[in-house]
């Protein structure tokens, strides 16, 4: 399993084989990627598969994985690293993309729309011909190590004029589209995952997808597959299906308390 590095990182070889149902193409499509080292885009809703996919690829391909959870308060030296004081000495300590860098790990930058603009830029020249990092504070520019490979991800549904990716960022990466998988793969997923038997992970499945239709009424997101999933274990370890689905998919969804009743009232209808 991956172990942890830093706060907001993961990184590491993944031993086990993650459980991943492919949806389309995207297997194939991403090793291709990998193979011709083209930088990756992940593009979809939360909770619909983005974060699996990357790690089932990365065991795939045996190539070490290092996350970064991107946030509003990411500044490039929490990337690239920076000058820490340690045993009375200034050293230098590599951050999460330098080591992906130099240890020819996927580096995989999640949610990467939610981090500062002027720290993505940092990441140009690795998703070109250059395949290079600069280290303004070092004066080093380090040559990606040839397994290197630039992955990030981020949801089209909260894009706004503050929170988008520039032109000049997204087009250096090759794009694979997640949505929620389709009903029959979803009921596996959940079933599998949230160790319940077929029947009730086709009741939670069927509630996933009339929750999704909601959104054309208020709801800010849909109800993904990770919560039904959540929903599932907590039924699993004896919660009741009214409760779990209360619990672990209306209450995290919206504070509306109208539209908390329609959730209410479709949890009502499936049982």
């Amino acid at each position: 399993m991956s172990t942890r590095n830093q706060p907001g990182t993961e990184t590491g070889y993944i031993r086990n084989e993650p459980y991943y149902l492919e949806s389309g193409n995207e297997i194939p499509v991403f090793e291709t990627a990998y193979d011709a080292r083209l930088p990756v885009m992940l593009k979809g809703p939360t909770g619909c598969g983005k974060t699996r996919f990357i790690e089932h690829m990365a065991f795939r391909l045996k190539r070490p994985l290092i996350s970064v959870s991107c946030h509003e308060d990411l500044f490039a030296s929490d990337l690239i690293g920076r000058f820490l004081l340690q045993n009375e000495e200034t050293v230098w300590v590599d951050g999460p993309l330098t080591r992906a860098v130099r240890m020819g790990a996927i580096c995989y930058l999640d949610e990467v729309v939610e981090a500062r603009k002027d720290t993505t830029v940092v990441i140009h020249p690795l998703t070109d011909n250059r395949r290079t990092l600069h280290i303004d504070k070092k004066g080093e520019t380090v040559p990606a190590h040839p397994d290197f490979l630039l992955v990030v991800s981020y949801n089209p549904g909260y894009q706004s004029l503050l929170k988008d990716l520039k032109q000049s960022t997204r087009q250096r990466f090759v794009a694979l589209e997640f949505q929620y998988p389709v009903p029959e793969k979803e009921v596996e997923i959940v079933s599998h995952e949230g160790q319940v038997d077929m029947d009730m992970a086709v009741r939670l499945v069927s509630l996933g997808g009339k929750i999704r239709n909601l959104r054309e009424h208020g709801l800010t997101e849909g109800a993904s597959t990770r919560l039904l999933i959540y929903a599932a274990q907590l039924i699993r370890r004896g919660i009741s299906m009214k409760e779990a689905c209360r619990t672990a998919i209306c209450l995290p969804l919206t504070d509306d308390t109208g539209l908390q009743e329609t959730l209410h009232d479709l949890v009502d209808d499936i049982l």
